[in-house]
C-alpha cells in the first residue's frame, strides 16, 4: 500500500475547525488529517510562516475562504512542499475598497462589544438562499466564532485587507489542483473559481449545486466525494 498522504485543511475568517468535521471522517481515509491554527497573526505572511513551522515536511492542502489566501502564501513560500491543492469558494484577487471599508466597518463593531451582531450581519452572505433560516448553521456560524474569538476575528480581518494579489501565483501552481464553489455563493462569486481553475494548469472545477458559501457543512457528501476524488486523483 502506497505511503498515506498527510492532509491538511485551513479553515476561513471566523472559522474553527467545525467547518471541516462534515467531511474529514472521508478526507481521513485517504491520509492523516491535520486543521491548520490560522489565528496567532494579523498577515498573511506571518500566518503560513507558522502554519509551515507546524506542518509536516510534504502534504495536501485544502484552503476555504480565507484559508485560500493563506494557501496562496504558503505555496508562495514554500511551493515543493504542497502535494497537492485544494481552493474552496475562494479567490485569487486582493481586497477591493469597499471590501476593505466594510471590513473596518465590522471591526469597529466587534471592538465595541458587537461580536455576534457581526456573525449575524455575515450569515445571509454565507449560506444558500434556501438556508437563510437553517438554525443549525445559524448556529455553526456563531459557534465557530465563539471559537476563535473577537481579538482573533480582528486579526483575521487585518490580514485579509491587507493581502496580496494571488493571480501571478496561478501560472506557477505545478500540482494537482481542484477549485469549488457553491453554486450560489454570495460571498465570493464562483465566477471567482472559473477564473482561477482557468489560470492553474490541469485544475478541476467543481461548481457544487445547491451550495453556498460553506461547501463543506451545506453540501458535505458532494464536497467530500470532490476532495476524495483530488486526493486519490
Amino acid at each position: 500500500m502506497a505511503e498515506a498522504m498527510p492532509i491538511l485543511l485551513v479553515p476561513g475568517l471566523a472559522s474553527s475547525p467545525r467547518i471541516y468535521a462534515p467531511v474529514i471522517p472521508a478526507l481521513w481515509r485517504c491520509g492523516p488529517v491535520a486543521v491548520a491554527n490560522h489565528i496567532r497573526d494579523d498577515s498573511m505572511a506571518a500566518i503560513a510562516r507558522r502554519i509551515l513551522a507546524e506542518a509536516p515536511p510534504r502534504f495536501a492542502l485544502a484552503g476555504h475562504s480565507m484559508g485560500g489566501y493563506i494557501a496562496f502564501e504558503i505555496i508562495r513560500q514554500a511551493p515543493e512542499r504542497v502535494m497537492r491543492l485544494a481552493l474552496l469558494n475562494t479567490q485569487a484577487v486582493p481586497d477591493t475598497p469597499v471590501a476593505s471599508e466594510r471590513r473596518r466597518g465590522q471591526i469597529s463593531r466587534v471592538e465595541a462589544g458587537r461580536f455576534h451582531d457581526v456573525l449575524d450581519e455575515l450569515f445571509p452572505g454565507f449560506v444558500h438562499p434556501s438556508r437563510q433560516d437553517d438554525p443549525g448553521l445559524r448556529r455553526l456560524v456563531h459557534d465557530m466564532g465563539d471559537d476563535i474569538g473577537p481579538e482573533a476575528f480582528i486579526r483575521q480581518q487585518t490580514a485579509v485587507m491587507e493581502r496580496p494579489d494571488s493571480r501571478p501565483t496561478l501560472s506557477a501552481i505545478r500540482c494537482p489542483t481542484l477549485v469549488l464553489s457553491g453554486d450560489q455563493d454570495a460571498t465570493i462569486p464562483n465566477s471567482q473559481s472559473v477564473d482561477m481553475a482557468d489560470a492553474i494548469a490541469g485544475a478541476t472545477l467543481a461548481i457544487i449545486p445547491e451550495c453556498g458559501h460553506l461547501s463543506q457543512a451545506e453540501r458535505p457528501q458532494a464536497t467530500a466525494e470532490a476532495l476524495v476524488s483530488w486526493l486519490r486523483g
